[in-house]
């Protein structure tokens, strides 16, 4: 979904790519480069905030349990919808828009709640992976920004569809144009 947000905002698209050839000109970004990427990470953040891979979970109460006034018995079911927290108004303000501005501060301030953003899960069964799934999407971000400008296809519908993890429901239509 990076492509499509940065199709759908280009400004975001050249300031991400304008960040990158300063930083790593045109070479393979390293570790070192890729921490000092900001706009990247901001752009990558607010991708998952808006489009979060598994955007929902599902766990069973082991014993009685309570949260907030409604009381939970043992073996229930509980479903927890992370997209609803990345979508309150309460916590982001204005959470339909793309503002990858909202994370210039990093993650624990970029919302009214230090906990409102759960793209990779959250406690003792949070996505083990996830530090080296954001340094992996933002190599090869950076490394597509280098090279190519992209911009949505006439056809692309947006259409996030929920089916175990968020996609688009017909593709990701992006045309590239190669940058000299």
């Amino acid at each position: 979904m990076d492509f499509g947000c940065l199709s759908m905002h280009q400004n975001w698209q050249e300031k991400a790519r304008a960040e990158v050839l300063d930083i790593c000109c045109k070479r393979q970004p390293g570790f070192e480069a890729i921490n000092r990427l900001k706009i990247v990470t901001m752009v990558l953040n607010e991708v998952l905030r808006l489009y979060p891979p598994v955007p929902k979970t599902m766990r069973y109460t082991k014993c009685a349990t309570k949260i907030g006034n409604i009381s939970v018995p043992a073996g229930v079911e509980v479903y927890l919808p992370f997209i609803l927290f990345h979508y309150n108004d309460n916590y982001w303000g204005n959470p339909e828009e793309f503002n990858p501005e909202r994370f210039a501060e990093g993650v624990s301030k970029a919302s009214k709640d230090k906990i409102a953003f759960y793209p990779f899960g959250w406690g003792p069964r949070i996505c083990l992976e996830q530090s080296f799934a954001l340094i992996e999407a933002e190599m090869a971000l950076a490394m597509i920004l280098q090279h190519f400008s992209f911009h949505l296809s006439p056809t692309y519908t947006h259409a996030p569809y929920d089916h175990v993890t968020l996609k688009p429901k017909y593709g990701a239509s992006i045309i590239l144009q190669c940058i000299k």
